[in-house]
């Protein structure tokens, strides 16, 4: 169990990714709230020791998608009607880039995971092979195979 101190510290560090990937994945901001307070749960109880910055990272990361994927596969949230589908929450202010999140939400998960770790968290290909467990060479092609279809969505240049 960690002390209050790494807690917060971990907490300041890391909340901002933490609430991207729930908010990727759950599209909905109490959704988020709530795995966002179940990650740092978990970090708080856990005893594991950590080599390194990078290595915490990529941990609190994993538990994240995990604790998303789960939440998904809950029975309440399958059987029941998200108030933003009945309009009863007022629309969010759009971004200058809100065509190019959204684009990027509606990729399959397979690339959609890639395409968030390596563009908006700044993970090599090694990295994020390393992070899901997948063959370094499936990352590049997940991505070439990414940039290809928002390419083909939004139009222009996503080379490098």
């Amino acid at each position: 169990m960690r002390n209050e101190f790494d807690l917060k510290t971990a907490i300041d560090k890391y909340s901002d990714t933490v609430k991207r990937i729930c908010y990727l994945y759950l599209k909905n901001s109490y959704d988020t709230e709530d795995v966002f307070q179940n990650v740092f749960l978990k970090y708080a109880l856990s005893d594991k020791v950590f080599e390194s910055a990078e290595n915490e990272k990529a941990w609190i990361i994993r538990v994240t998608m995990n604790a998303c994927k789960d939440f998904g596969r809950n029975y309440f949230r399958k059987n029941t009607v998200p108030l933003e589908a009945a309009g009863m929450i007022p629309a969010e202010e759009k971004e200058d880039f809100e065509y190019v999140r959204i684009a990027v939400l509606k990729l399959p998960k397979k690339y959609k995971d890639i395409v968030y770790l390596y563009y908006f968290e700044g993970y090599k290909a090694d990295e994020i092979a390393g992070i899901i467990g997948i063959n370094e060479n499936t990352v590049y092609t997940r991505l070439a195979r990414a940039r290809k279809i928002l390419k083909d969505k939004l139009g222009g240049d996503f080379d490098e």
